[in-house]
């Protein structure tokens, strides 16, 4: 599993300035637990994991590139990849599209 934020909440933080992954590879993580903070012009974010499992990979360029967070939520500025312990978890989850509808259908 990819781990970043969505589009929707980079927009609601504004210009991002700093990003701190604090999970490192080879890390058991649990689902609702945090892995990243993010921190914009306007507010500083945690970023909690949406699933659990082992951090195999954590992307090293974002601390000194946090303006990807805004230009590029869903490309390079993923935070981490996890080898999911129970992918049923993702069961739970909504793709960017299915999120996107969401919010839409929210705002009417």
């Amino acid at each position: 599993a990819l781990v970043g934020v969505s589009d929707y909440a980079q927009e609601q933080l504004s210009d991002v300035v700093f990003v701190e992954v604090i999970v490192t590879v080879g890390d058991s993580v649990s689902k609702g637990s945090t892995a990243a903070t993010i921190e914009s012009v306007k507010a500083a974010a945690d970023v909690n994991l949406p699933v659990s499992g082992k951090v195999i990979a954590v992307n090293e360029d974002l601390p000194s590139t946090p303006e990807l967070v805004n230009s590029d939520p869903y490309g390079k500025a993923w935070m981490l990849k996890i080898e999911l312990s129970d992918p049923s978890e993702l069961d739970g989850l909504m793709s960017a599209a299915d999120y996107k509808k969401f919010l839409q259908d929210r705002s009417h």
